[in-house]
Protein backbone atom coordinates (compact mmCIF):
# COMPACT_ATOMS: atom_id res chain seq x y z
CA UNK A 1 0.00 0.00 0.00
CA UNK A 2 1.41 3.38 -1.02
CA UNK A 3 0.99 6.29 1.40
CA UNK A 4 1.84 9.85 0.37
CA UNK A 5 2.08 12.82 2.72
CA UNK A 6 1.78 16.00 0.66
CA UNK A 7 2.87 18.61 3.23
CA UNK A 8 4.44 16.89 6.20
CA UNK A 9 6.66 19.76 7.31
CA UNK A 10 3.89 21.75 8.97
CA UNK A 11 3.04 19.07 11.51
CA UNK A 12 6.47 17.47 11.64
CA UNK A 13 9.43 19.69 10.71
CA UNK A 14 11.78 16.92 11.78
CA UNK A 15 11.37 16.66 15.54
CA UNK A 16 8.78 13.85 15.37
CA UNK A 17 8.71 10.51 13.56
CA UNK A 18 6.66 8.93 10.79
CA UNK A 19 8.12 5.47 11.57
CA UNK A 20 4.88 4.01 12.91
CA UNK A 21 3.13 4.99 9.69
CA UNK A 22 5.88 3.34 7.66
CA UNK A 23 4.92 0.01 9.22
CA UNK A 24 1.63 0.22 7.30
CA UNK A 25 3.00 0.71 3.81
CA UNK A 26 5.41 2.44 1.46
CA UNK A 27 5.49 6.02 2.76
CA UNK A 28 6.66 9.07 0.81
CA UNK A 29 6.83 12.34 2.74
CA UNK A 30 6.94 15.66 0.92
CA UNK A 31 7.65 18.71 3.05
CA UNK A 32 5.53 20.89 0.77
CA UNK A 33 3.53 20.53 -2.42
CA UNK A 34 2.62 23.25 -4.89
CA UNK A 35 -0.93 23.07 -6.27
CA UNK A 36 0.32 22.27 -9.75
CA UNK A 37 2.33 19.31 -8.39
CA UNK A 38 -0.38 17.67 -6.29
CA UNK A 39 -1.56 15.11 -8.85
CA UNK A 40 1.95 14.11 -9.91
CA UNK A 41 3.04 13.51 -6.32
CA UNK A 42 -0.09 11.56 -5.37
CA UNK A 43 -0.70 9.69 -8.62
CA UNK A 44 0.27 6.25 -7.29
CA UNK A 45 -1.05 6.68 -3.77
CA UNK A 46 -3.74 4.55 -2.16
CA UNK A 47 -3.65 6.83 0.89
CA UNK A 48 -2.96 10.56 0.91
CA UNK A 49 -2.39 12.67 4.00
CA UNK A 50 -2.71 16.43 3.67
CA UNK A 51 -2.75 19.42 5.94
CA UNK A 52 -3.25 22.47 3.71
CA UNK A 53 -2.74 21.05 0.21
CA UNK A 54 -6.12 21.13 -1.55
CA UNK A 55 -7.65 17.95 -2.90
CA UNK A 56 -10.51 19.33 -4.94
CA UNK A 57 -12.77 17.65 -7.45
CA UNK A 58 -10.17 17.96 -10.21
CA UNK A 59 -7.35 16.42 -8.17
CA UNK A 60 -9.55 13.60 -6.90
CA UNK A 61 -10.73 12.79 -10.43
CA UNK A 62 -7.11 12.42 -11.58
CA UNK A 63 -6.05 10.04 -8.79
CA UNK A 64 -7.48 6.65 -9.82
CA UNK A 65 -5.84 4.62 -7.03
CA UNK A 66 -6.91 6.90 -4.20
CA UNK A 67 -9.00 5.19 -1.52
CA UNK A 68 -8.41 7.30 1.59
CA UNK A 69 -7.66 10.95 2.45
CA UNK A 70 -6.45 11.76 5.95
CA UNK A 71 -6.55 15.44 6.86
CA UNK A 72 -3.79 16.37 9.30
CA UNK A 73 -6.02 18.91 11.01
CA UNK A 74 -9.49 19.29 12.47
CA UNK A 75 -10.88 21.43 9.66
CA UNK A 76 -11.28 19.55 6.38
CA UNK A 77 -12.32 22.28 3.95
CA UNK A 78 -9.21 21.47 1.86
CA UNK A 79 -10.99 18.36 0.57
CA UNK A 80 -13.98 18.28 -1.79
CA UNK A 81 -16.06 15.98 0.38
CA UNK A 82 -18.77 15.50 -2.22
CA UNK A 83 -16.28 14.46 -4.89
CA UNK A 84 -14.57 12.06 -2.48
CA UNK A 85 -17.88 10.50 -1.46
CA UNK A 86 -18.90 9.98 -5.07
CA UNK A 87 -15.74 7.93 -5.53
CA UNK A 88 -16.20 6.02 -2.28
CA UNK A 89 -13.06 7.61 -0.84
CA UNK A 90 -12.97 7.77 2.95
CA UNK A 91 -12.00 11.16 4.40
CA UNK A 92 -10.96 11.53 8.03
CA UNK A 93 -9.80 14.38 10.24
CA UNK A 94 -8.06 14.73 13.60
CA UNK A 95 -10.51 16.20 16.12
CA UNK A 96 -9.74 17.87 19.44
CA UNK A 97 -5.97 17.30 19.40
CA UNK A 98 -5.06 20.96 20.00
CA UNK A 99 -7.72 22.13 22.44
CA UNK A 100 -5.43 22.93 25.38
CA UNK A 101 -2.84 24.58 23.14
CA UNK A 102 -5.38 26.82 21.39
CA UNK A 103 -6.93 27.80 24.71
CA UNK A 104 -3.49 28.63 26.05
CA UNK A 105 -2.79 30.85 23.03
CA UNK A 106 -6.14 32.60 23.44
CA UNK A 107 -5.17 33.74 26.92
CA UNK A 108 -1.58 34.45 25.92
CA UNK A 109 -2.99 37.00 23.49
CA UNK A 110 -5.33 38.42 26.11
CA UNK A 111 -2.53 38.76 28.65
CA UNK A 112 -0.38 40.46 26.02
CA UNK A 113 -2.89 43.32 26.11
CA UNK A 114 -3.78 43.37 29.80
CA UNK A 115 -0.24 43.02 31.20
CA UNK A 116 2.12 43.90 28.33
CA UNK A 117 4.90 41.66 29.64
CA UNK A 118 6.79 41.60 26.32
CA UNK A 119 6.69 45.39 26.10
CA UNK A 120 8.27 45.77 29.54
CA UNK A 121 10.76 42.96 29.01
CA UNK A 122 12.07 44.66 25.85
CA UNK A 123 12.26 48.06 27.54
CA UNK A 124 14.09 46.70 30.55
CA UNK A 125 16.65 44.79 28.50
CA UNK A 126 17.44 48.22 27.06
CA UNK A 127 17.92 49.76 30.51
CA UNK A 128 14.61 51.52 31.09
CA UNK A 129 14.04 50.19 34.62
CA UNK A 130 17.67 50.59 35.63
CA UNK A 131 17.39 54.28 34.81
CA UNK A 132 14.11 54.75 36.68
CA UNK A 133 13.82 57.07 39.68
CA UNK A 134 11.15 55.03 41.44
CA UNK A 135 11.06 51.33 42.29
CA UNK A 136 8.47 50.75 39.54
CA UNK A 137 7.01 52.37 36.47
CA UNK A 138 4.36 51.72 33.85
CA UNK A 139 3.67 53.51 30.61
CA UNK A 140 0.76 51.40 29.37
CA UNK A 141 -2.68 50.74 30.85
CA UNK A 142 -2.67 47.66 33.11
CA UNK A 143 -6.00 45.84 33.31
CA UNK A 144 -7.40 43.35 35.78
CA UNK A 145 -9.60 40.73 34.12
CA UNK A 146 -11.72 39.80 37.15
CA UNK A 147 -15.20 41.23 36.84
CA UNK A 148 -14.91 41.92 33.10
CA UNK A 149 -17.22 40.25 30.58
CA UNK A 150 -15.70 37.57 28.36
CA UNK A 151 -17.78 36.91 25.25
CA UNK A 152 -17.41 33.68 23.30
CA UNK A 153 -18.69 32.89 19.82
CA UNK A 154 -19.08 29.12 19.62
CA UNK A 155 -19.18 26.66 22.52
CA UNK A 156 -17.57 23.60 21.04
CA UNK A 157 -14.71 21.79 22.74
CA UNK A 158 -12.38 24.80 22.59
CA UNK A 159 -15.03 27.39 23.40
CA UNK A 160 -16.14 25.52 26.52
CA UNK A 161 -12.56 25.19 27.74
CA UNK A 162 -11.97 28.91 27.13
CA UNK A 163 -15.09 29.62 29.19
CA UNK A 164 -13.73 27.54 32.09
CA UNK A 165 -10.48 29.51 32.14
CA UNK A 166 -12.28 32.84 31.86
CA UNK A 167 -14.46 31.88 34.82
CA UNK A 168 -11.34 30.91 36.77
CA UNK A 169 -10.03 34.45 36.17
CA UNK A 170 -13.22 35.75 37.79
CA UNK A 171 -14.76 36.96 34.56
CA UNK A 172 -18.41 36.94 33.58
CA UNK A 173 -18.93 34.67 30.58
CA UNK A 174 -21.52 35.18 27.86
CA UNK A 175 -21.79 33.04 24.75
CA UNK A 176 -23.37 32.91 21.33
CA UNK A 177 -24.16 29.24 20.81
CA UNK A 178 -26.69 26.92 19.20
CA UNK A 179 -26.92 24.99 22.48
CA UNK A 180 -29.97 25.59 24.66
CA UNK A 181 -29.50 27.77 27.73
CA UNK A 182 -30.40 24.81 29.97
CA UNK A 183 -27.58 22.74 28.47
CA UNK A 184 -24.83 25.27 29.18
CA UNK A 185 -22.28 24.72 31.95
CA UNK A 186 -22.79 26.71 35.12
CA UNK A 187 -21.63 30.30 34.86
CA UNK A 188 -22.20 30.75 31.11
CA UNK A 189 -25.03 33.00 29.98
CA UNK A 190 -26.52 32.48 26.53
CA UNK A 191 -27.09 35.73 24.60
CA UNK A 192 -27.72 36.82 21.02
CA UNK A 193 -25.03 38.37 18.86
CA UNK A 194 -26.04 41.98 19.40
CA UNK A 195 -25.96 41.63 23.19
CA UNK A 196 -22.67 39.76 23.01
CA UNK A 197 -21.06 42.48 20.91
CA UNK A 198 -22.38 45.29 23.09
CA UNK A 199 -21.48 43.77 26.45
CA UNK A 200 -18.14 42.02 25.88
CA UNK A 201 -14.92 43.50 27.20
CA UNK A 202 -13.21 40.59 25.50
CA UNK A 203 -14.70 38.82 22.48
CA UNK A 204 -13.13 35.51 21.45
CA UNK A 205 -14.03 33.63 18.27
CA UNK A 206 -14.23 29.81 18.40
CA UNK A 207 -16.84 28.90 15.80
CA UNK A 208 -16.43 27.04 12.50
CA UNK A 209 -16.05 28.97 9.25
CA UNK A 210 -19.31 28.63 7.31
CA UNK A 211 -21.16 30.86 4.85
CA UNK A 212 -23.08 32.25 7.83
CA UNK A 213 -20.01 33.02 9.94
CA UNK A 214 -17.72 34.38 7.19
CA UNK A 215 -17.05 38.06 7.99
CA UNK A 216 -19.44 37.91 10.94
CA UNK A 217 -17.18 40.51 12.53
CA UNK A 218 -17.61 43.34 10.06
CA UNK A 219 -18.16 47.11 10.20
CA UNK A 220 -21.73 46.69 11.44
CA UNK A 221 -20.71 44.31 14.22
CA UNK A 222 -17.67 46.37 15.25
CA UNK A 223 -19.85 49.49 15.58
CA UNK A 224 -21.73 47.74 18.41
CA UNK A 225 -18.62 46.90 20.43
CA UNK A 226 -17.14 48.82 23.34
CA UNK A 227 -14.24 51.15 22.52
CA UNK A 228 -12.13 49.33 25.15
CA UNK A 229 -13.01 45.86 23.80
CA UNK A 230 -10.35 43.32 22.89
CA UNK A 231 -11.16 41.07 19.93
CA UNK A 232 -9.39 37.67 19.77
CA UNK A 233 -9.44 35.29 16.81
CA UNK A 234 -7.80 31.90 17.20
CA UNK A 235 -10.49 30.26 15.08
CA UNK A 236 -10.47 31.03 11.36
CA UNK A 237 -9.13 34.15 9.65
CA UNK A 238 -12.18 34.90 7.49
CA UNK A 239 -14.46 35.10 10.53
CA UNK A 240 -13.46 38.77 10.46
CA UNK A 241 -13.29 41.29 7.63
CA UNK A 242 -9.66 42.42 7.75
CA UNK A 243 -10.26 45.89 6.33
CA UNK A 244 -13.18 46.57 8.68
CA UNK A 245 -11.18 45.52 11.75
CA UNK A 246 -8.23 47.66 10.61
CA UNK A 247 -10.53 50.66 10.26
CA UNK A 248 -12.09 50.02 13.68
CA UNK A 249 -8.62 49.99 15.27
CA UNK A 250 -7.60 53.13 13.39
CA UNK A 251 -10.57 55.17 14.64
CA UNK A 252 -10.54 53.70 18.16
CA UNK A 253 -13.76 51.75 17.76
CA UNK A 254 -12.14 48.81 19.57
CA UNK A 255 -8.97 48.72 21.67
CA UNK A 256 -7.08 45.76 20.20
CA UNK A 257 -7.24 42.84 17.80
CA UNK A 258 -5.31 39.65 18.61
CA UNK A 259 -5.15 36.85 16.07
CA UNK A 260 -3.37 33.60 15.35
CA UNK A 261 -5.06 33.30 11.96
CA UNK A 262 -5.44 35.51 8.90
CA UNK A 263 -7.74 35.48 5.88
CA UNK A 264 -4.78 34.71 3.63
CA UNK A 265 -1.77 32.87 5.07
CA UNK A 266 0.94 33.99 4.93
CA UNK A 267 -0.71 37.44 4.94
CA UNK A 268 -0.08 39.75 2.03
CA UNK A 269 2.32 42.58 2.83
CA UNK A 270 -0.35 45.18 2.06
CA UNK A 271 -2.92 43.74 4.50
CA UNK A 272 -4.15 46.85 6.36
CA UNK A 273 -4.15 45.03 9.69
CA UNK A 274 -0.36 44.74 9.61
CA UNK A 275 -0.08 48.54 9.82
CA UNK A 276 -2.16 48.84 12.97
CA UNK A 277 -0.13 49.20 16.20
CA UNK A 278 -2.94 47.69 18.27
CA UNK A 279 -3.14 44.53 16.15
CA UNK A 280 -1.15 41.59 17.52
CA UNK A 281 -0.45 38.45 15.49
CA UNK A 282 1.09 35.05 15.94
CA UNK A 283 1.76 33.02 12.75
CA UNK A 284 -0.94 30.32 13.04
CA UNK A 285 0.91 28.46 15.80
CA UNK A 286 -1.77 27.99 18.47
CA UNK A 287 -2.03 24.34 17.41
CA UNK A 288 1.71 23.78 17.07
CA UNK A 289 2.97 22.93 20.55
CA UNK A 290 5.03 19.74 20.54
CA UNK A 291 2.45 18.06 22.74
CA UNK A 292 -0.40 18.88 20.35
CA UNK A 293 1.58 17.79 17.30
CA UNK A 294 2.40 14.46 18.93
CA UNK A 295 -1.32 13.93 19.50
CA UNK A 296 -2.01 14.97 15.91
CA UNK A 297 0.38 12.44 14.43
CA UNK A 298 -0.74 9.68 16.80
CA UNK A 299 -4.42 10.17 15.94
CA UNK A 300 -3.68 10.51 12.21
CA UNK A 301 -1.75 7.23 12.23
CA UNK A 302 -4.48 5.51 14.26
CA UNK A 303 -6.97 6.76 11.65
CA UNK A 304 -4.93 5.08 8.91
CA UNK A 305 -4.66 1.87 10.95
CA UNK A 306 -8.41 1.86 11.45
CA UNK A 307 -8.98 2.31 7.72
CA UNK A 308 -6.60 -0.52 6.86
CA UNK A 309 -8.46 -2.69 9.38
CA UNK A 310 -11.76 -1.81 7.64
CA UNK A 311 -13.07 -0.04 10.73
CA UNK A 312 -12.52 3.62 9.83
CA UNK A 313 -12.73 6.25 12.56
CA UNK A 314 -13.09 10.04 12.58
CA UNK A 315 -14.76 9.86 9.16
CA UNK A 316 -16.14 13.22 7.99
CA UNK A 317 -17.94 12.23 4.78
CA UNK A 318 -21.19 10.24 4.50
Amino acid sequence: MKITILDGYGANPGDLSWDELKELGDVTVYDRTRPEDTVAKAIDADIVLTNKVVLGRREISLLPKLKYIGVLATGYNVVDIEAASERGIIVTNVPAYSTESVVQMTFAHLLTITNRTEHYAIQNRNGRWSENTDFCYWDTPLTEMAGKTFGIVGLGTIGKRVAQIALAFGMKVKALTSKSADALPEGIEKVDLKELLASADVLSLHCPLTPDTRHMINAEALALMKPNAILINTGRGPLVCDSDVAKALEIGQIAAYCADVMTVEPPKADNPLLRQPNAYFTPHIAWATREARIRLLNIAIENVKAFVSRCPQNVVNP
